[in-house]
């Protein structure tokens, strides 16, 4: 048996797989995130560990047996997370969250200095590590002065599971001190911010061991020898759990946040596309993806506008795409990384009048996300990166009607798998697999059964293409309105 622990962020889920990577059983906990002031982002650690460890004693008191023989573990979180340690390894502040923009005019002044791109080949978005922890320099002195370690927030998990201080490659990407063709830490960007190499966790491959579980937890789940893997980021390890780890394979995720994934064999930096370049969660291999901040966050927005469900909203709509909207939506409610790179800009409905009712607002906000994903494509294929299907995943691949927007906006076959919504999680029991076994990751990493296509409506191709197009023309009118 292989666990796979995912820490999102409004919840952890746990999945428990077979050697067939048959899912066995499955736990989820709810995860809450402070927003103490506007563009901050936190939360607290020990929620964290309550949360994994009671989904874990959930699935230990339904399947006893079947958990004590796990052999792996794998771990997957939300990135960029500044989890800040002390010389006794206590947090020393809340972690400071990916969506978070705080350190807009720190990020700035790490991109003017071209070794930060030329190194990671990425922009220093205001959402990525380095920014917040010389924000913490500048704001908080006193707690720089005492970080030991800073570590993600899936390898905080780590360090309470096996008490090392571990990260890997995917995750450690989306740092801005990672020298990402390389695979190691950047010495000197991280004396940029202040910070050494003894502040760093070191580093493994995703699929390799990072560490054994502790014997007391080991007790606690009636567990004998268990290894766990070096994990991945988020994104990463739901490419895993969906078998993209081949050029040719992407795919889009409709989360928290929205992203475009496309696997490289070869590392492939563009930073002035906004695009991604990070190492993949297996070795050897690269991947790029668009990211904006705002994707089924934008439904659960409108949901509490509204007092309904997302579900509910969604299926006032159905199944079947209609003509694009008259009215549009700009998903930038926590600004914007692909393509404006823009932490300040802020989303908008446009061309309300009275005939619009709920309904029409729920479409334009899934088209908005749809259109967003356009620009990670667009973008993508400003780098030479060409993309001909994605498969769909995460929490958003409820709505059919969504899906069909997303493949008319994209102009691409989505292919929604089996178990489309386990994600992350099955990719983290896939990667403890990995460490555990002596396979490779073409073995482990095969691509899923396809439940349902949903092909580009071409009836109404145009009228999404000038919609699309209006979407595009309306940024520069947000972005001055700050």
């Amino acid at each position: 048996m292989y666990l796979g622990i995912d820490l999102g962020t409004s919840s952890v889920k746990i999945l428990l797989i077979s050697d067939t990577q048959n899912v066995v059983a499955s736990a989820s906990k709810p995860l809450s995130v402070n927003r103490p002031q506007r563009g901050w982002s936190e939360q607290n650690p020990a929620e964290w560990l309550a949360a994994t460890s009671d989904a874990i004693d959930e699935i230990h008191a339904s399947h006893p047996k079947e958990l004590a023989a796990v052999r792996g573990i794998g771990l997957a979180g939300h990135m960029h997370g500044a989890t800040l340690l002390d010389t006794s390894g206590d947090v020393l502040r809340p972690c400071i969250l990916w969506n978070d923009t705080r350190s807009s005019v720190e990020a700035a002044a790490l991109d003017a200095d071209p070794q930060f791109r030329k190194l990671t080949g990425n922009i220093v978005f205001p959402g990525f590590t380095a920014p917040k922890i010389d924000w913490v320099r500048k704001h908080e002195p006193d707690i720089f002065s005492k970080i030991a370690k800073v570590l993600l927030p899936k390898d905080y998990l780590r360090f309470w599971l096996t008490g090392e201080y571990c990260s890997d490659m995917s995750d450690a990407s989306g740092t801005s001190w990672l020298d990402v063709g390389k695979r190691k830490w950047s010495a000197e960007l991280l004396a940029k911010t202040e910070l050494s190499l003894d502040q760093m966790p070191r580093l493994v491959e995703g699929s390799d061991v990072s560490g054994t579980l502790k014997n007391e937890l080991c007790q606690r789940w009636g567990m004998s020898h268990v290894v766990v893997a070096g994990g991945a980021g988020d994104n990463a390890a739901a490419a895993i759990g969906l078998g993209a780890i081949n050029q040719g394979t992407s795919f889009v995720s409709l989360g928290t946040s929205g992203v475009l994934f496309a696997p490289n064999d070869e590392f492939r930096p563009r930073p002035e596309s906004a695009v991604h370049a990070f190492c993949h969660a297996v070795p050897d291999t690269w991947h790029q993806m668009g990211v904006f901040l705002s994707a089924t966050d934008s439904l659960n927005w409108w949901s509490s506008v509204c007092g309904e469900t997302p579900q509910k909203l969604t299926a006032e709509l159905g199944d079947r795409l209609k003509p694009a909207a008259d009215l549009t939506f700009l998903p930038y409610l926590a600004g914007e990384r692909t393509p404006h790179n823009d932490a300040k800009v802020r989303g908008a409905f446009i061309g309300l009048d009275h005939s619009h009712d709920r309904t029409h607002m729920t479409q334009a906000v899934l088209e908005g996300v749809a259109f967003a994903l356009r620009d990670s494509l667009e973008a993508l294929a400003d780098t030479g990166t060409s993309v001909d299907h994605v498969l769909a995943t995460g929490g958003g691949t409820g709505s059919k009607y969504w899906l069909n927007a997303i493949a008319t906006a994209l102009q691409l076959p989505v292919y929604l798998p089996d178990g489309s919504d386990l994600g992350a999680a099955f990719g983290a029991a896939r990667l403890g697999l990995l460490a555990a076994e002596p396979l490779t990751p073409q073995e482990v990493c095969e691509p899923p059964r396809i439940s349902e296509t949903f092909e580009p409506n071409h009836d109404f191709q145009g009228g999404f293409d000038a919609a699309y197009q209006r979407y595009r023309a309306l940024y520069p009118a947000v972005a001055n309105y700050k």
